[in-house]
């Protein structure tokens, strides 16, 4: 497989928030290949080799405040590299990945990127 970036969707009503958070728009993303997932936003960065990769879903329709930033789930370890409230991919991670923020190790990375579908189907590929 060859290297393949999923840039994240803009929403301009969050664009702002998100720049704040220090998104960098055609910059920041999501880089897949053969070996490693590698996640971006502003100075933050998720680096897994794919084998670290325990599944991938989508997940719709997210709150503001929820979604916009570098955020901490309110009920997990979760994190998200979010720039729009539409829907995004949840990577789940085994075993868990060492904190980028927060305190404690996170099991599971949203990243709200523009393919939701063709991210899905390069980290849980049928078979």
């Amino acid at each position: 497989m060859t290297e393949k970036f999923f840039p994240y969707r803009i929403d301009e009503r969050w664009s702002r928030m998100a720049r704040l958070f220090g998104f960098r728009p055609g910059v920041d993303g999501v880089t897949v290949d053969d070996d490693t997932f590698v996640a971006t936003y502003g100075g933050k960065r998720v680096e897994v080799p794919r084998a670290g990769i325990d599944g991938a879903h989508i997940t719709r329709d997210y709150t503001w405040y929820k979604a916009v930033g570098t955020r901490l789930s309110f009920v997990d370890d979760g994190l998200t590299f979010g720039t729009c409230t539409d829907g995004g991919v949840c990577v789940h991670f085994a075993p868990r990945i060492p904190k980028v923020i927060g305190f404690r190790d996170h099991s599971a990375l949203t990243v709200t990127v523009e393919d939701l579908e063709g991210l899905v189907a390069e980290l849980d590929p049928p078979g």
